[in-house]
């Protein structure tokens, strides 16, 4: 595998991680009430890749 296709295997990648992340945060601090602490959830958000993200919206979102 050269360099173009690894490129090309890893922007959209990376693209998806940040729109995740983003969303993540921006869900996380506008939320009134989440399960733990919102300072663990963002350390979650930003440390875990693609992971984090998608483990606070499964678990950490607390229906109101």
């Amino acid at each position: 595998m050269d360099k173009a296709q690894l490129v090309q295997i890893l922007i959209p990648v990376a693209v998806i991680q940040v729109f995740l992340m983003t969303t993540a945060l921006v869900f996380l601090f506008r939320a009134h009430t989440v399960r733990g602490n919102k300072w663990m959830w963002a350390a979650i958000i930003v440390i875990i890749n693609i992971l984090g993200p998608i483990l606070f919206f499964a678990f950490g979102r607390k229906d109101t």
